[in-house]
This record gives C-alpha cells, structure tokens and sequence, in this order.
C-alpha cells in the first residue's frame, strides 16, 4: 500500500460505489475524501496504525490512499462495511473524541453484527456507542464501548432495579458507579450506597486484625478503588463522614428501607437466596438499584446456591426490572481476557457445566 504526501480537501465523507477496473463480479470500488480540518493521522492513526486494524480486519480488500482521498476495492459486501466504517469514523472525530485502535476493533465489530450497521437496520451505530458520554472527571471521559454496555447504561436509565451480569472486565460495576456518580452530581438521588457480599472472609473475619471496617476493607477496596476514578480522592472522605456515599458490607443492609438513594450490589453472585431477597426488599422511594455479578464465579459453600442464578428466573420479565447480559465480546481490559473466558466457557461446556452451585 502506498501514502504519498497528503493533500488536503474540503469535501465531507462520502463513498461511491461502482465496478472496478477489472470488472471482477461481486466485486466494488468506494472513495472517501476527508474533510481538511481532520489530519489524515486522526483518521488513519500514528504511524497508520488505524489503517493496519483496517487492513487486517478485511484481507479481501485493496485500500489504498492518496492525499486526502481514501480508495477500497473487493467484495462488495465489505466495501460496503469499510464505507460505513470511515463515515462512522468521520462521525466520532467530528465530535472531537479520537479514535484509537481499541475504537475501531469494536466499531468493525459492532458493524458485522448488524450487517452493514445502517441506521435502518434498527440497531445503535457505533458512532452512537462510542459517543455517549456518562461522566467526565479530572481529564478523563467515562462511555460505553460497546454496544451491549451502551444497552446497559441505557437500561440503568429506563428501569428501576437492573442487573448486570457478564464475565470479568466487562465494566459491569464500573459502569453502574459512573451513573451513580452523574445521579448524585445531577441531584436525581442524594446519597450512593454501595454493597458487596465478604463471602471470602466467611467465619474467619474475626480472626483477621484490626478493626470491623479494617476486616472487611479488603473485600470493599475494588469500590473504593472505582470511586477514586470518578471524584476527587479528597472528597471521597468527607462525602463518606456526611453519609453522601456509603461502602458497606450487604450485611449492614438488613433491616433498612434506603430512600432517595443510587444503591449498587456488586459480586452477586456471592449472595444465597435469602440474602438476594433481603437487598432486593430494601428498595425505597425514588431509588435505583443495580445488581452486578458473574455467575461463572461463584465462591459460595459446597450446596449452597447462587442468589443470583435463582432470581432470573423468579424476576425476568417482570415490570421495571431488567437483565443485562454481557459477554466476553464486551470485555475492556487487554484483549487476551476476552480470549480467555472464551476459552474457559469452552472447557466448561466440554465438561458437563460451569463453576457454580
């Protein structure tokens, strides 16, 4: 492929197709020129990295460029997907968010998924998914990056009690805090409450030094951890002393009706029947609840069955509750974990089952 000295046009994105040179059947040709105020390395990424994400994704295709002008020549299907791909490219950078090659990895994805992703086909486009912004905090953007986590947030939106549930790395909880956070700063809630089974530290809590919250520190530090990606870390205490957020073990949550509150039960798969219903029941008025956990890791004693497994099948389908599904598609740590838990439901499925009770 050859990049001669770019050349920059004021045209905005747009694809023709037509026959090629050859005349090949099946096959088409589509062009794109780039507007001027978009450098072609926001387009084509430092050192045409982009374009190497692009070229390895469609091996049929011959790309080229020339200036400012972008050219595809193949099968006429991906032609058509690579035409769509730089328009919903063109889509983002037009917001002022960059591309990277982790955007257009999943932005390809999302594309094959739905055919040739058109706004007709009903389904979110990737310039949709990628744009949607949660929550900004010291210098960073937190959004979706896929189109199920974009489904999700939308579902914590619309519906009073939702689950998450998905393998790890899926931005399950850290998702769910950041619109806990927004409801908070937006004043749609005054206080966040977030929980999570110690299932780990069982009977042997009281063997452990230290105080209460000193024992149970370590099984709530991923939620601290989150948190002081969100807020300003000097904040965080005064908001805990005031009662403005709250990280606690779910056993301090029996016995309570939480009002006016952004509540987050996180590694639900950890929790028995009984414990599920408890939480559950805690809703109080102008409340949101969301549930987050991975049944394929499940730590409960031998015989003792995962309260998230059970409530699927009392609550689906029931008004106001909504269950969102991730997958290892949807993983957003290195792309090895994704491969990983792939590999992991493989062997579980050649073997009879999964890891739970």
């Amino acid at each position: 492929m050859r990049r001669p000295q770019c050349r920059p046009m004021t045209h905005t994105p747009t694809a023709h197709n037509g026959a090629p040179q050859d005349g090949a059947p099946g096959q088409a040709r589509a062009h794109f020129a780039v507007p001027a105020k978009h450098p072609m390395v926001t387009v084509l990424g430092s050192g045409d990295a982009l374009l190497r994400v692009i070229e390895k994704a469609f091996p049929g295709a011959d790309i080229h460029v020339r200036g400012n002008q972008v050219s595809a020549v193949g099968d006429a299907a991906e032609v058509a997907l690579i035409q769509r791909l730089f328009d919903e490219m063109m889509l983002v950078l037009r917001t002022g968010q960059p591309m990277t090659e982790d955007a257009v990895e999943r932005s390809i994805a999302m594309l094959r998924a739905s055919g040739n992703g058109t706004p007709e086909s009903g389904q979110e486009t990737p310039a949709e998914v990628l744009t949607q912004n949660i929550l900004s905090s010291r210098g960073r953007t937190i959004r979706p990056k896929t189109l199920n986590q974009k489904r999700y947030v939308d579902a914590i939106d619309q519906h009073t009690i939702v689950f998450g549930i998905g393998p790890a790395g899926t931005g399950k909880t850290y998702l769910a805090m950041a619109k806990a956070v927004q409801a908070l700063q937006s004043k749609q809630v005054t206080r966040i409450i977030l929980t999570r089974p110690a299932v780990e530290a069982g009977e042997r809590l009281g063997f452990l030094p230290g105080t209460l919250y000193e024992k149970i520190d370590p099984y709530l530090r991923p939620l601290y951890d989150a948190l002081h990606d969100m807020l300003d870390p000097d904040s965080i205490p005064k908001l805990m002393a005031s009662g403005t957020i709250e990280v606690a073990p779910l056993a301090y949550m029996r016995g309570r009706t939480l009002n006016d509150a952004f509540i987050i039960l996180d590694e639900a798969q950890n929790t028995n029947p009984e414990q599920m219903k408890m939480f559950l029941t805690r809703l109080g008025f102008d409340s949101k609840i969301v549930i987050t956990g991975d049944v394929t890791q499940i730590d409960l004693p031998n015989g003792t069955k995962s309260g998230l497994r059970q409530v699927q099948d009392i609550l689906e389908g029931l008004d106001d509750v909504h269950f969102s599904r991730l997958t290892s598609h949807d993983v957003v740590r290195h792309r090895l974990v994704g491969r990983i838990v792939d590999a992991y439901e493989q062997y579980d499925s050649r073997n009879g089952g999964r890891n739970g009770k």
